[in-house]
């Protein structure tokens, strides 16, 4: 059976801080033995058509 993830205040404030001010993108936490061991982002920036020079795509709020 799996072992129950550890999870305390520390990891939930790195966590909050990896997904604060992400637009587009990905937050992976990583365990082993029930553990996180790992948090990785991955920021994507989207662009309206593919000329340069061009200013990011604005997104309604």
């Amino acid at each position: 059976m799996a072992k129950p993830v550890e999870l305390n205040e520390n990891w939930l404030v790195r966590i909050t801080e990896a997904v604060e001010g992400l637009k587009y993108g990905t937050v992976q936490i990583v365990v082993h033995d029930g553990r996180i061991v790992q948090i990785e982002r991955t920021e994507r920036f989207r662009y309206e058509g593919s000329v340069e020079g061009k200013q990011p795509a604005r997104k309604a709020e």
